[in-house]
C-alpha cells in the first residue's frame, strides 16, 4: 500500500506535459528516472540536479511543475532543500527515501514540511522498474496537488523526537516532560481523525492544538505504508500535548492519548473497547481505512463519536461519517482552501455528512467545541 492508493479520481488530461526536475546524487538514478519519465507522453524532464544547492539554483530557471527529491545528498540534503523549496517557491515534491528506521523518520519529516508524497528507493537495481512506475503515478498526482508555503509549525522538529515507551500510562519523554493519561469515564467521547495525501502536515497543525485534558480518546488514521506510521506517531508526540503512539493490540482508549493506526492494518475496537488490528481486505484500496475505524467506533459509542476528515484523495471516511452523522455525532471536514487535495473532505461534504467545513487552522478549536458540548 502506498500513501496515494486511495485515489479515486483519474488524472485530468493536460494540454501541456508535466515539467519535472530530478534531484538525486546518484547518476544512475538521475538517468533511469529521466529515461522512464520522458517516455510518458504527459511528462517531460526539464532538468536534473546532483544535490539540493544545484536544485535551488535550477528551480527558478526551469520552473518545474513537480520535483522528485532524494533525501541523502552531499552539500545540501533533501530535507534542507525541501524547506527552502517550500519557503521560497512552493511546488509539489515527491521524496525518494530508504525503507529504514532513519529513512522513515526523514520521510515523515518531509511530509510534515510539505512534500506531497514519497517513493521508497529499491534495495537492488532489479527492482527499479516497479519503483519508476510508482514515481510516474505519483508525479502525475502530485502535479494536481495544492502546495502551501512553509509555516513556522511545519518547520519545527528538525531533530529526532524521543522514542516512545510502549505503555499508555504516564509517559516520561525526557527533559522533565511528562504526559498524563486517564481511563475514559461516562460522558467522554471518541475523536477519529482521518487523512491521506497532505495528511502528515495537516495532522501537525491540528493535533498539537488539542489539549491533553480534553475529555476524549483520540484515534488517528493516516494512509501510510507499513514501517512509516510509528515515525509519524513519534513526530506528532514530540509536538503535542497529547501522548501519541502507534496503536498496538489491546491498547485502551484513554483521555490524553492519541493512537495512530499502523500501516497495513485496519484499526477497530473489540468487545471490551480495546484496540484490535486486522488485515482484512483493503477498503477503497487502503489499509488502514478511515471508514473501518469510524464504523467500529460509532457502533460502540454512537452520538459520543466525533469525526474529522482532513486532506486526501478519494472518498475514504465518507461512509463512516454518514454513520456518525446519522447517530447524532459530529463531523468536521477540512475546507478546500487549505486542503492539499480536496478529495476525502469534499466527498464527506457532498454526501451531506459534514456538520462543519472549516480551514485547517480552525479545526482544533472546532474539535474542542464539539467534544465539550452536550456533556
Amino acid at each position: 500500500m502506498t500513501l496515494l492508493q486511495s485515489v479515486s479520481e483519474e488524472a485530468t488530461p493536460s494540454t501541456s506535459p508535466i515539467r519535472v526536475l530530478i534531484v538525486d546524487d546518484s547518476a544512475f538514478m538521475r538517468f533511469t528516472i529521466s529515461k522512464y519519465l520522458n517516455e510518458a507522453e504527459d511528462i517531460t524532464v526539464v532538468g536534473s540536479a546532483r544535490d539540493g544547492e544545484e536544485a535551488l539554483d535550477l528551480i527558478p530557471k526551469l520552473k518545474p511543475d513537480v520535483v522528485t527529491l532524494d533525501v541523502e545528498m552531499p552539500r545540501m540534503d533533501g530535507l534542507s532543500c525541501l524547506r527552502e523549496i517550500m519557503s521560497r517557491f512552493p511546488l509539489p515534491v515527491v521524496m525518494l527515501s530508504s525503507l529504514t528506521k532513519e529513512g522513515a523518520w526523514e520521510t515523515v519529516q518531509a511530509l510534515t514540511i510539505g512534500a506531497v508524497d514519497f517513493v521508497t528507493k529499491p534495495e537492488t537495481k532489479a527492482n527499479m522498474a516497479a519503483v519508476v512506475e510508482d514515481i510516474l503515478t505519483k508525479v502525475r498526482r502530485a502535479a494536481k496537488a495544492k502546495v502551501k508555503p512553509l509555516r513556522s509549525r511545519a518547520a519545527v522538529g528538525t531533530t529526532e523526537p524521543a522514542i516512545l515507551k510502549p505503555k499508555l500510562e504516564t509517559a516520561e519523554l525526557g527533559k522533565g516532560i511528562t504526559k498524563h493519561t486517564r481511563p475514559m469515564e461516562k460522558g467522554d467521547k471518541v475523536l477519529i481523525i482521518g487523512s491521506s495525501t497532505g495528511g502528515p502536515r495537516a495532522l501537525n497543525t491540528v493535533v498539537p492544538d488539542i489539549p491533553a485534558e480534553l475529555p476524549a480518546a483520540v484515534l488517528i488514521v493516516q494512509h501510510m505504508p507499513v514501517g512509516f506510521t510509528r515515525s509519524l506517531a513519534e513526530r506528532l508526540n514530540s509536538a503535542s500535548k497529547l501522548y501519541v503512539k502507534e496503536a498496538a493490540p489491546g491498547d485502551e482508549l484513554m483521555v490524553g492519548c492519541a493512537l495512530v493506526a499502523p500501516g497495513g492494518f485496519h484499526m477497530v475496537l473489540d468487545e471490551e473497547n480495546r484496540i484490535a488490528l486486522n488485515q482484512s481486505p483493503p477498503v477503497h484500496g487502503v489499509r488502514p481505512s478511515v471508514d473501518v475505524t469510524m464504523t467500529s467506533v460509532v457502533q460502540k459509542f454512537g452520538a459520543a463519536t466525533i469525526g474529522v476528515v482532513l486532506t486526501g484523495m478519494g472518498s475514504d471516511g465518507t461512509n463512516g461519517s454518514l454513520l456518525i452523522h446519522s447517530a447524532g455525532g459530529w463531523i468536521i471536514a477540512e475546507a478546500e482552501s487549505t486542503s492539499v487535495v480536496w478529495g476525502m473532505p469534499r466527498s464527506v461534504f457532498e454526501a451531506g455528512a459534514a456538520n462543519e467545513v472549516l480551514p485547517l487552522q480552525e479545526i482544533a478549536a472546532a474539535i474542542q467545541r464539539a467534544i465539550n458540548s452536550h456533556r
